[in-house]
């Protein structure tokens, strides 16, 4: 394993389950890991608070396969591509470190790269180069580059799937989207409209809302802190939760874990597919922090 982008007693290249390297970072502002394989942040701690960050206790950390909570990143599609991997190659594939900076105020920067392989490039055409960058510090920031490196103009859809830890998802709030459009997934894709009222949830719940560049507060009573997304380069969110039956669907979830978790998603998908010119690049960015009620 190549150590040489270390910070020593900060950010350390480590062993996790099943063998994946990730980054490990322990700072007095907060503790964060980051897997090579999708470059996937599977945990993020402020100082003395709870986790932010959801994982199953299920999920299964083996090459080509997703891990299942934390923040996978998706691109060049959202959602199902029949004989292709769901929510595109992306978050299972393995991502080289490039960087690895320590800022003044002690935040910790990591930044991953991700070029197309002879694979990739038969799933999806096009040169491109991705370049994610997580910030760990009292917030949690995460930047994802799409660069088009080649000649002819590149769509592409992206997310940041963020899973959040909540005490009961049924007694959780999601503001933000208020009067906002949304695809239902649960209805074939009708589009509806939000009413000027925060999102609770009664049952499975998969929206992907469009045409927003609006930050989300999610208010949970249980753990007594609201968790604030805000976001730039983004102008989609998603929201979803697989409440009982898909959670007992899902080989890498537990059965009894939907209480537990909220998804609120940043990205561009649908309606706000990207379109990134030639020589151009694309940044969306979201930022994650956590307030006492």
């Amino acid at each position: 394993m190549d150590t040489q982008l270390e910070i020593p007693g900060v950010a350390r290249l480590a062993t996790g389950p099943c063998g994946l390297p990730r980054y490990e970072i322990t700072t007095p502002l907060a503790e964060a890991h980051i897997y090579l394989h999708g470059a996937h942040v599977s945990h993020f701690v402020p100082a003395r608070q709870a986790p932010v960050l959801f994982m199953s206790s299920q999920s299964q950390f083996q090459p080509g396969r997703p891990i299942r909570g934390g923040v996978p990143v998706i691109f060049p599609w959202f959602g199902p591509r029949e004989g292709f991997p769901s929510h595109g190659f992306a978050r299972i594939s393995s991502w080289t470190p490039e960087s690895l900076v320590q800022k003044p105020g002690g935040e910790v920067v990591l930044t991953l790269r991700l070029e197309p392989d002879d694979k990739a490039r038969a799933e999806w055409p096009g040169s491109w180069v991705l370049h994610f960058r997580v910030t760990v510090g009292t917030a949690l920031t995460m930047e994802l580059e799409i660069e088009n490196t080649g000649s002819e103009l590149l769509r592409a859809q992206d997310t940041l799937h963020t899973y959040f830890l909540v005490q009961d998802v049924r007694n959780v709030s999601v503001s933000g989207l208020e009067g906002a459009e949304y695809y239902d997934q649960l209805d074939r894709m009708q589009l509806k409209h939000q009413p000027a009222e925060p999102i609770r949830f009664t049952g499975e719940t998969d929206r992907d809302y469009i045409n927003t560049t609006s930050a989300c507060v999610i208010e949970d009573p249980g753990l007594r802190r609201r968790i604030v997304v805000e976001k730039s380069g983004s102008q989609s969110t998603v929201v979803w939760n697989p409440w009982i039956a898909k959670s007992k669907a899902m080989p890498d979830f537990g059965d009894n874990e939907w209480p537990h978790m909220v998804c609120v998603e940043s990205g561009n998908v649908f309606d706000n597919t990207l379109e990134i010119a030639p020589g151009a690049r694309h940044i969306s960015r979201t930022l994650l922090r956590t307030e006492p009620i």
